[in-house]
């Protein structure tokens, strides 16, 4: 077996191989099954969630993604980051947030400093990562942080990533930073029922975004409000 899938299977991760279509080839990238805690207490907890943050009422907790939201996750290594997101409800140490819901913040895919993309959750189940937004937004966190800045590798695995769920979900419009999230306030998407209730971001960073979109215009992204 090979060194690399060696290693990832210490990690029982089941490989699933993605393609997506374009005019003139079939680019072909893997999304590992890494998932964390979604059982019935985590359900309960995010329908309580829309029902009190964004004001939204439904039987199954679930989105209908129109946006992708970018991250770091300010945490060093895959393994420390998943297991910060794994438990259903928030550590003690994130007391800044708490007071809006004990439901612990997640994201549906995780992608590593080489580009492995990671999915911890179903697409499009309901995911604590981004205020006012949580109900129609698709999260990707990116090992790294200011100090240490995403690589070219990650790049390339948004790049892929974003091209694959735009594919599959065409109803997708905005791929944002999460530093970008404020100026979704007060559009028809915004859903935070706290004028007070907001945090400072500056993940995944401006130049990332940058390159990122200067990569991914052929996509017909709309552009954030305000821009």
């Amino acid at each position: 077996m090979p060194l690399y899938l060696h290693r990832r299977s210490l990690y029982f991760i089941i490989a699933l191989v993605i393609g997506y279509t374009t005019c003139s080839a079939q680019p072909i990238f893997r999304i590992w099954e890494k998932p964390i805690r979604f059982d019935a207490e985590r359900k309960q907890l995010s329908l309580d969630y829309m029902r009190d943050r964004h004001s939204i009422i439904q039987d199954s907790a679930y989105i209908k993604p129109r946006m992708i939201v970018l991250h770091w996750t300010a945490i060093p290594t895959l393994e420390q980051s998943f297991d910060a997101f794994n438990p259903v409800h928030l550590p003690g140490a994130r007391a800044s947030i708490s007071s809006a819901s004990t439901l612990n913040v997640s994201s549906q895919f995780l992608i590593d400093r080489d580009g492995t993309i990671f999915r911890q959750m179903p697409d499009t189940a309901f995911a604590r990562h981004v205020i006012g937004l949580n109900y129609c937004a698709i999260g990707v966190e990116n090992i790294g942080s200011g100090k240490n800045p995403l690589t070219s590798k990650q790049l390339k695995a948004n790049i892929a990533l974003v091209r694959y769920l735009k594919q599959k979900y065409p109803e997708i419009d905005y791929v944002i930073g999460h530093y970008e999230y404020t100026s979704f306030v007060g559009t028809e998407l915004w859903r935070e029922v706290d004028d007070n209730y907001r945090t400072i971001k500056t993940d995944p960073g401006v130049g990332f975004m940058k390159r990122f979109r200067k990569k991914t215009k052929d996509l017909g992204l709309k552009k954030i409000p305000g821009a």
